[in-house]
């Protein structure tokens, strides 16, 4: 069984705060962020909107494009999410 592994972009409204991730099971992390469980900043600034994410078969391609998309500037991340999601949509529904 071939596992999958997601780096997503959370926000708490379009343009507004976002936190970017990695994770195995999008799915329950989502949720883990909506509940106000998954880390003290989503919880501080409600943000638990997905509204993007890209698919890897290997844990170290998705751990090291995570790590590349944290060093972006905040314009680059906007202009990745407004392209596949123009109104910044909850992905999650």
């Amino acid at each position: 069984m071939q596992r999958e592994y997601y780096v997503y972009i959370i926000a708490s409204r379009p343009h507004g705060a976002i936190y970017t991730g990695v994770t195995n099971n999008l799915g329950k992390r989502v949720e883990e962020h909506k509940e106000g469980i998954a880390s003290i900043h989503t919880r501080k600034y409600d943000i638990n909107k997905l509204v993007y994410f890209e698919v890897y078969d290997r844990i170290e391609d998705a751990i090291a494009r995570e790590k590349k998309l944290k060093r972006w500037r905040r314009a680059w991340k906007d202009a990745l999410i407004t392209e596949r999601n123009p109104e910044w949509n909850d992905l999650s529904r």
